[in-house]
């Protein structure tokens, strides 16, 4: 049984849906909410097959192991694949677009530039080991 890990926040989860829809085994979202977003995840998660459970938020925080939850919680593979540039760009049908960052040091503006070359578009994001 490969190791899994919790994902919460509907951008973390739709953008999974988006790459890598396989990897998402469940999605756990608040019983309380029923407006769009939460709509829309379940029928994102429903087109690729993925279950999706309602559930009160003692039970989200209990999955996610955290409160910022936003109601929403999947069960994803952990595996990260290992993917080069050279990969990337050898797939490409187009010139590349990258993001290229040096020294993030605040995880939420390395949140809000992923956020943003995602709605870019952009094909890749390079970022250092370390910062």
């Amino acid at each position: 049984m490969p190791a899994t890990r919790s994902l919460f926040g509907f951008h973390a989860i739709n953008a999974r849906l988006r790459q890598r829809p396989e990897s998402v085994e469940a999605i756990y979202l608040s019983a309380t909410r029923r407006d769009g977003r939460a709509r829309d995840l379940a029928a994102r998660a429903e087109t690729v097959r993925c279950p999706v459970h309602f559930v009160d938020d003692a039970r989200l925080r209990e999955i996610a192991r955290s409160t910022d939850h936003q109601g929403a919680v999947a069960i994803v593979d952990a595996a990260v694949p290992y993917v080069t540039l050279d990969d990337v760009l050898e797939t490409l049908s187009e010139p590349a677009l990258l993001l290229v960052l040096d020294g993030v040091t605040d995880p939420h503006n390395l949140g809000a530039c992923l956020r943003n070359a995602d709605a870019f578009g952009v094909h890749g994001v390079v970022v250092p080991k370390d910062r």
